[in-house]
């Protein structure tokens, strides 16, 4: 049995940067959690301070419910993959797998015949005398994957160890790490900055951005429901349409969303309606993937959006096409630079959205929000999380279409795969998951 519980936990590095931001988390026992978010975002801080080798600056860590603060790494039960392989060159691939067990006093007998039953399994049974300068790349991970396997440890902390890699063996790694883990029932914490790693191999992915915890679920919750405006931007391929929409309500009939020149029509009947009919007068965001817009005939009525295209990307087995509809995009930065249009965000009737992502709280396991907020807490005072530009609506279509840039181009919207967010970038929901 290995779990781990994150209470409160901020570490601030003595220039005064904040790394991670009262992170409260919970993983169970054998399960594959993957921490997910770009670069910079505190991932793995956070797999450091569990295994010990950085010390939080508040908050507690427990494994298996006992505190382990006062614990030095090597008495955590904790095995950790790196990015970087970190092999030693001088010893065969045999000898890197056993040099744990070697550590712990294991005999030489028994301790070969682990060390050949988890090459084995890794597939590098051939290449036991080998050094790793004579390994390919994805060969030297399998090496450092099994000197953590080989140990049996109750954690694997596995930090981006497939980001060096061509992307046909990373695909075929990842299915190997997830089943081997998941037959070895081994709690695993997986920090990657690709999303296709987060929603192939986890049981759960926790997002993270700029150290603060924003939203903790399956791939099927956290992609189908972010809860917040950035998870929603984070998340799919492509990305979400995030449109600028001002919301008016017309009692017990529906509440049109406004685009500026065109405007969807969500019904009363809507288990949403009456918590986006909170907002009327006001502006918010509405999200749509691609996979809710499907291109139908230009007389077609109902929900439709019409625009005309204004460029077109084809990727083998679908085009995108990306339309004009005379609306407003949100975009939001990954990072949360202050790099912005000043002009853009000053002028807005959307302003009070500006500061949105300043203050995208996250939720935990247990479904509580995040409360400690980064450096700045005002929203007003700080707009510059997002900037605002002509929409350009996704749109899938099929491979190579009989259409070019500037042919128009009509989209039924399905109005239950809409997503809503408010001026701080929360979700608007009738309730969570």
């Amino acid at each position: 049995m290995s779990t781990v519980s994150l209470k409160d936990v901020t570490k601030v590095w003595p220039d005064g940067t904040v790394a991670v931001n009262n992170v409260s988390l919970d993983v169970d026992d054998g399960e594959f959690l993957v921490l997910l978010g770009p670069s910079g975002c505190g991932k793995s801080t956070i797999l450091r301070m569990i295994a010990g080798l950085e010390d939080p600056t508040e908050g507690d860590i427990l494994l298996n419910g006992d505190p382990v603060l006062e614990l030095a790494p090597r008495d955590r039960s904790i095995a950790m993959v790196f990015q970087d392989f970190a092999l030693y060159p001088h010893m065969t691939v045999g000898d890197n797998i056993g040099f744990p067990l070697k550590l712990s006093g294991v005999e030489p007998h028994p301790r070969g015949e682990r060390v050949g039953d988890v090459a084995a399994a890794l597939g590098i049974g051939d290449v036991l005398r080998r050094k790793p300068s004579q390994l390919s790349g994805g060969q030297r991970q399998r090496v450092a994957m099994g000197r953590a396997i080989v140990r049996r440890p109750g954690l694997f902390l596995m930090d981006e160890p497939l980001s060096n890699l061509d992307s046909g063996l990373r695909a075929e790694l990842r299915a190997e790490i997830s089943s081997l883990t998941r037959e070895l029932g081994v709690t695993t914490m997986y920090v990657t900055h690709d999303q296709a790693e987060a929603l192939t191999m986890a049981d759960r992915v926790a997002i993270m951005r700029k150290g603060v915890l924003q939203d903790v679920g399956t791939p099927t919750e956290v992609y189908g429901r972010p809860a917040t405006l950035y998870v929603a931007a984070f998340l799919g391929a492509p990305r979400m349409n995030l449109l600028e929409a001002a919301v008016y309500v017309h009692l017990e009939r529906y509440i049109e969303l406004n685009f500026g020149e065109q405007a969807l029509y969500l019904p009363w009947t809507d288990i949403r309606a009456r918590a986006v009919a909170h907002y009327h007068g006001e502006r918010i965001v509405v999200g749509m993937r691609a996979e809710a817009l499907t291109p139908v005939a230009p007389d077609v009525p109902g929900d439709v959006l019409r625009g005309r295209i204004r460029y077109l990307e084809h990727h083998g087995h679908e085009s995108l096409a990306y339309l004009d509809i005379g609306a407003t995009a949100i975009v939001v930065d990954e990072m949360g630079a202050r790099q912005r249009d000043e002009e853009a965000v000053t002028s807005s009737p959307f302003k009070r959205i500006g500061g949105a992502l300043q203050r995208l709280t996250g939720r935990s396991n247990g479904g509580a929000v995040q409360t400690k907020e980064p450096e700045q807490t005002s929203v007003l005072n700080d707009p510059g999380r997002h900037h605002r530009r002509p929409a350009e609506l996704g749109v899938r279509l099929a491979p190579y279409p009989a259409v070019s840039p500037g042919h128009p181009l009509s989209v039924a919207v399905r109005m239950d795969a809409l997503h809503f967010f408010d001026e701080r970038g929360d979700r608007i929901d009738v309730g969570w998951r």
